[in-house]
């Protein structure tokens, strides 16, 4: 479940509990004979979620349930667990469900198995406000008559099976303020009416197969926060009707498409952006200027496009999260300005045009990093002061640089679990330490030796000056 759908759910929770402090004794007849219903429509219930659903009993009590006033069930809430669908529930949905004709909240997300076509009985529910089933096995198309549920706030259906188009009549949802449909197997274009979707805050559509170009749909969304359409099949230039979400907009991914153009100077006009990924589409030309206006951005990724120097100074000291890497850089040094960012997470400039010892980066803050690509460039010298820096390190690729230095000196980070140095001048011997790595590369350099006992396949080690040992050939006694 997203955070966004995450806060709704346990807001409504805790909000409705306390309308309802003394629960009615009984169940009102159409709610147990639809929750009954339901219960025996499921298959598999590891964790004895619904162990508390009996015939008889007060089900405003009941495990997940919630009542407004008197006997009448306003929430069913069951959130799965998604990393450990062994305990979620499985099964189908019934039907009977539309008994409940006081529900507000439906929130059955993250189960995994349970499956079926889109949910009908959801059409059928006059107040219903909040619906969640996203990452089940739900298939089909989404019912054209999808506007029925005419008081949605909130929709999440992604992490599905869901096929065919957006129905147009979403857009008539005009109450409707969450909607993510991502991770699904929907095509088509993106409904111009959903311009009319004015109190919209999150839209996310990632992951699925939509083409066309990005409609010109935003300025009407004076209230959207995060908008996700990345991982589809979207083509040509950005729309102009996104600079008009500069008030509001805080994440913007069109990562994973067939974009091109250039990135737009409006860009700038995004102020409070915290999150930008525009990576791997065809954006070209010069980054604009513009973006140091971007003061409140954390994670910023321009990586495998087309775009050319000069690269701006960002003055900003908030960023965590940078990839720049396969575009048509020139840095020839890693920039001061990352360099001296004070919490950085992640960096990645593989292929960059850096040309440098590294040696002589001294970064501000190498404590924190997690995560380091830079690879394919002409980074030389040794790596051992910086890697004795780090503490938190988990992954470090340098592959395809001119590194040189004695590998049997080098220590680094117990938290260490991806290294690759392929393709450098490195010498030496494999230290023992490698053993206790996840994944390792060190093919093509000059080093030589017994190697140290791994798990690691020949490939790992091949084509050095004298290395021996298992996976490799024997070494000679």
């Amino acid at each position: 479940m997203n955070l966004f759908s995450t806060l709704f759910v346990f807001a409504a929770t805790i909000f409705l509990q306390f309308l309802n402090p003394t629960r009615a004794a009984t169940c009102h007849p159409d709610d147990e004979a639809g929750l009954l219903a339901f219960k025996s429509g499921i298959t598999r219930d590891p964790s004895g979620i619904l162990s508390s659903w009996k015939k008889g009993t007060a089900c405003c009590t009941w495990n997940g349930l919630a009542c407004i006033n008197g006997d009448r069930v306003t929430i069913i809430s069951l959130v799965g667990f998604p990393k450990k669908p062994e305990r979620s529930l499985s099964g189908t949905l019934s039907p009977s469900l539309d008994k409940l004709q006081h529900l507000e909240v439906v929130s059955l997300g993250g189960h995994g198995n349970i499956t079926g076509s889109f949910p009908q009985f959801l059409l059928k529910l006059p107040k219903l406000r909040y619906v969640n089933i996203e990452n089940n096995r739900f298939f089909g198309p989404l019912p054209p008559d999808i506007s029925m549920l005419s008081q949605l706030e909130d929709l999440s259906l992604q992490g599905n099976k869901f096929t065919g188009l957006i129905p147009n009549s979403i857009s008539n949802l005009s109450r409707l303020y969450g909607l993510s449909i991502g991770g699904n197997l929907l095509t088509g274009t993106i409904p111009l009416g959903i311009a009319n979707l004015k109190l919209m805050q999150n839209l996310n559509l990632c992951g699925n197969l939509l083409s066309g170009t990005i409609p010109d749909i935003f300025e009407s969304m004076r209230e959207l926060k995060f908008l996700d359409l990345s991982g589809n099949r979207f083509s040509g230039k950005l729309p102009p009707s996104i600079a008009s979400l500069g008030p509001t907009l805080l994440l913007l991914d069109l990562s994973k498409n067939n974009l091109s153009g250039t990135i737009p100077e409006y860009i700038s006009s995004l102020n409070k952006l915290e999150k930008l990924n525009l990576s791997k589409n065809r954006f070209s030309g010069v980054v604009p200027k513009g973006l140091v206006s971007l003061t409140n951005i954390n994670n910023l990724d321009l990586s495998h496009n087309l775009l050319n120097d000069p690269f701006p100074a960002l003055n900003v000291n908030t960023i965590e999260f940078l990839d720049l890497s396969y575009n048509q850089f020139h840095l020839d040094t890693i920039p001061e300005w990352v360099t001296s960012l004070p919490s950085i997470f992640l960096l990645k400039l593989a292929k960059c045009g850096i040309k440098m010892s590294i040696e002589n980066w001294e970064p501000a803050a190498p404590l924190y990093y997690h995560y380091i690509d830079l690879s394919k460039n002409e980074i030389s010298g040794s790596l051992e002061r910086f890697l004795n820096q780090t503490e938190y390190l988990l992954e470090f690729r340098a592959a395809g640089n001119k590194l040189r230095f004695d590998m049997g000196r080098m220590t680094f980070a117990k938290t260490l679990k991806t290294l690759d140095l392929s393709r450098n001048l490195v010498f030496g011997m494999v230290p023992a330490m490698v053993a206790g790595l996840q994944k390792l590369n060190l093919s093509q350099n000059h080093l030589c030796g017994k190697l140290p006992k791994t798990k690691f396949p020949g490939s790992a080690f091949a084509g050095n000056d004298c290395l021996c040992g298992s996976p490799l050939s024997p070494c000679l006694l």
